[in-house]
């Protein structure tokens, strides 16, 4: 028994000293040590240090680059767009690209309309990537190889961009005036992928068109997530439309044959000459500048049935704008349409827009951007076209009319009757 006693003494002894000889050697651990950064290797021997700081190297952070906005000016030929198009293009703001689609028209020629709305869709959707490259598909040079530059673009001749530093030195690009296409001309040629540099300096792109005829093409653009793609819908009277499209006639004739080959041969139409009538050159080009109305005038009502009940893709990323409105109150005009892009009107803008619309005539040359009188240019079809040719396009275009707000004549002294206005409220 006493043995058992003096074994537990003994043991109870050995675990004191053990706890003892612990708590030293943890005393003198925590005496001894110093602070170290985890990834600092000990190359010699331990020196006593001031205790570890963190320190914060600040570095400024980049301000964010603002999403970029893209705009599509949705038109037809003869509607005003290349003065709508001229609020744009003198934006130093702005990445201006007028009617890229023509070259689709051309290489493809002579394919209708219609079957072209998907490759123009494409090249839009590689544009606003600023990718440039989607246009050699469609050089026109001998065996489709000719490398494409800055001056074979269509529209080259007349853009900010592209005759303005640094592509070219004939003109600055915030200063606000028309272009004079003799001088841009003598510009040098640049590299597309010079042109994709400058595009992407730019937060606000925007392209201009006629060749898009239904805005459910651009659906795919619109609900794209990576896109911020808005479209402005460019209208005017159809009747006055019509009557540009005729005096236009000859350098309209392949784009009036492309649209007229679209024609659905189902429908029953209205006759718009004897059928016994051989018709001569200038009844011929006058036929097709108002045939293709039938298609442009279609193409357009669905497009303004859709806008009434927009879906979702389409909401909020809208806007009608009728050229009369444009030209009567240009300088509200611009200021709504500029909101609705989130850009700023400077006064150099309101001046040219305003000075553009307060010309003293009617211009005799169709496809140039000049000053023209407002009143002239809105009514200048009822003293141009002739009764039929009136009751035609009014055949076609009676959906989108009525849309838009535009009266339709009963005689042809009610045409002529230039004290009635023939514009009413649009319903858009």
């Amino acid at each position: 028994m006493k043995l058992f006693r003096r074994k537990a003494l003994l043991l109870c002894l050995g675990y004191v000293l053990l706890l003892i000889l612990t708590m030293v050697n943890l005393v003198d651990y925590r005496w001894h040590r110093e602070p170290q950064q985890c990834s600092q290797p000990v190359t010699g021997p331990r020196q006593q240090t001031r205790p570890f700081q963190t320190r914060y190297l600040y570095r400024p952070s980049p301000p964010p680059r603002q999403k970029r906005q893209l705009l599509y000016v949705f038109t037809t030929w003869r509607s005003g767009s290349s003065f709508f198009g001229e609020l744009f293009n003198q934006n130093p703001d702005v990445f201006f690209l007028y009617e890229p689609v023509w070259h689709i028209w051309q290489k493809l020629y002579p394919g209708d309309a219609v079957s072209l709305q998907g490759a123009a869709r494409d090249l839009l959707s590689a544009l606003y990537r600023c990718d440039m490259s989607a246009l050699q598909l469609y050089s026109t040079g001998t065996g489709g190889s000719r490398n494409l530059t800055t001056m074979g673009i269509f529209g080259a001749a007349t853009n900010k961009v592209i005759c303005s530093q640094p592509l070219c030195v004939a003109y600055h690009k915030d200063r606000v005036g028309l272009v004079d296409d003799k001088v841009c001309k003598k510009c040098p040629p640049q590299s597309l992928s010079m042109l994709e540099e400058e595009c992407r300096k730019y937060n606000t792109l925007v392209i201009k068109g006629v060749r898009i005829f239904d805005i459910n093409v651009l659906a795919p653009l619109m609900e794209d997530p990576s896109l911020d793609l808005k479209v402005i819908h460019l209208v005017r009277d159809p009747r006055a439309v019509a009557s540009s499209r005729i005096k236009s006639r000859h350098g309209l004739i392949r784009e009036s044959l492309q649209v007229v080959r679209s024609r659905d041969p189902r429908i029953r139409r209205m006759p718009f000459v004897d059928p016994n009538h051989k018709l001569n050159k200038k009844e011929g080009s006058d036929y097709h500048a108002i045939g293709a109305m039938e298609v442009i005038c279609g193409s357009m009502g669905k497009t303004l049935r859709t806008a009434l009940t927009p879906p979702p893709w389409l909401k909020g990323k809208y806007m009608v704008v009728r050229y009369e409105d444009l030209v009567v109150d240009p300088i509200k005009t611009l200021r709504q349409v500029y909101g609705f892009v989130n850009l700023v009107v400077s006064h150099e803008l309101e001046s040219f827009s305003l000075n553009m619309t307060s010309g003293s005539g009617y211009s005799s040359k169709p496809f140039v951007v000049s000053a023209r009188n407002a009143t002239q240019a809105m009514n200048a079809w009822r003293t141009l076209l002739t009764f039929a040719q009136i009751r035609q396009v009014e055949e076609y275009c009676q959906v989108p009319m009525d849309l838009l707000g535009y009266s339709r004549v009963s005689s042809p002294g009610e045409v002529k009757d230039l004290s009635k206005p023939l514009l009413q409220k649009s319903k858009l």
